[in-house]
């Protein structure tokens, strides 16, 4: 039989092992620690983006070693779009507006990708973007390109046929409205879902620049 003084000596050493657990758990695991966010969706481990190339509406490509060093909100449209597009752009830049006195060199950015190629030219779709605030980025591709693009941020779109006797070009897209977030790597850390708060956005993003 077990003595009292070695039941004693087992339930300590029980309690140390799954105080020692516990504490291996949140000093090694990276949700254990991750900031309390309102808006955004973190994933408990960011994931790597397949190699991409964007035209910029400034001539130059955007690729992933362009993104890093800031946290950044991904959002796909089209400059034809008639309600959800403008509205959401006007909401980031609203969050925009409440993180604009952080050091540039890791302010958050706000990425505005057009899935419309076939009428949004690169500048259009940068002149559409800057209308709601200066530092939005735009940029697009072609189909095949956006199409593996936003399939690696888990959004979609597809176009939409106009309807019978209008012209061709007034067809339409359906894309996610969702927002893809993207870390200091370039990974895709995490989602922020309708309807947005920009308020609760910028605080966000505030919190994760700082916990970078």
């Amino acid at each position: 039989m077990f003595s009292r003084t070695t039941i004693v000596i087992l339930v300590f050493a029980l309690a140390a092992g799954l105080g020692l657990l516990v504490a291996q758990k949140f000093f090694n695991d990276p949700s254990a620690r991750a900031p309390q966010t309102q808006a955004v969706t973190l994933f408990p481990q960011p994931r790597a983006l397949p190699p991409f190339s964007l035209q910029q509406s400034d001539g130059t490509q955007l690729v992933p070693g362009e993104l890093q060093g800031h946290w950044t909100v991904v959002f796909i449209g089209f400059t034809f779009c008639p309600d959800v597009c403008p509205t959401t752009l006007a909401e980031l830049a609203q969050a925009q507006r409440q993180w604009e006195d952080l050091p540039e060199g890791v302010r958050p950015r706000v990425l505005f990708v057009s899935v419309d190629p076939e009428r949004d030219t690169p500048e259009r779709a940068g002149e559409y973007a800057s209308a709601f605030h200066r530092d939005i980025l735009a940029a697009t591709a072609d189909v095949p390109a956006l199409e593996a693009f936003t399939r690696s941020l888990s959004l979609v779109f597809m176009k939409v046929a106009p309807p019978e006797g209008a012209a061709a070009n007034q067809y339409t897209i359906d894309h996610s409205a969702s927002l893809a977030v993207l870390d200091p790597q370039a990974r895709m850390a995490g989602v922020i879902s309708p309807p947005f708060d920009p308020a609760a956005i910028a605080a966000d993003l505030r919190l994760l620049t700082g916990s970078r």
